[in-house]
């Protein structure tokens, strides 16, 4: 419970923090996030539980990574981690999960997630802000990825790239499940002030 309330404390401040430096208010940031200003006044007061699918439009529309909203400051210069460290931000009802590994650091960040996808679990997602491009390298298994509503099958030893600003989904196909690293590289944002 103390992990989960401390996650809610550090996710207000980097939220608050980004909101402030785009120069958003909360009406602005609600609406081009298409997020109402209630939950947002919640999320800066550490309080509530803001899914997966929000903290993506959140993340989008303040030009930062999911885990630039998620994480505490940096805490040396090599980070090890664990997947079972990391909570799923995402999971299906037949067991299928995403976790968020790391973001790299750097102009142009890039995330690195791990999925597992069962058998015809399917999570979509919208589309990201221009020039995100994502790649999925299945490690074990088959998936079918839908990129703007045309399916490619991936398999193990694959890797599949694209632009991540059109609607696109990840579905796990044949019998048995599938593994998967993804990464989504951002767009370099503004460069920082002093």
């Amino acid at each position: 419970m103390a992990e989960t309330a401390s996650a809610l404390r550090t996710l207000a401040h980097n939220v608050r923090a980004a909101r402030t430096r785009a120069g958003l208010s909360l009406d602005e940031l609600g609406r081009r996030a298409q997020v109402s200003k209630g939950a947002l006044v919640g999320l800066e007061k550490a309080q509530g539980n803001p899914n997966f699918a929000t903290l993506v439009r959140l993340a989008d529309t303040l030009g930062v990574s999911v885990s630039a909203l998620l994480e505490g400051p940096a805490e040396g210069r090599v980070r090890v981690v664990t997947a079972d460290a990391v909570p799923p931000l995402w999971t299906g009802e037949r067991g299928s999960e995403a976790r968020l590994m790391l973001t790299t650091s750097g102009a142009a960040p890039a995330e690195v997630w791990r999925w597992r996808l069962e058998p015809g679990e399917e999570y979509p997602s919208h589309p990201h802000q221009a020039g995100v491009v994502e790649t999925v390298s299945v490690t074990s298994g088959r998936m079918t990825l839908v990129v703007d509503g045309t399916e490619h099958p991936v398999e193990a030893g694959q890797t599949a790239a694209f632009d991540g600003d059109v609607p696109h989904a990840y579905r796990g196909s044949g019998a048995d499940t599938c593994h998967l690293v993804m990464t989504v590289h951002l767009p370099p944002g503004p460069a920082p002030t002093t």
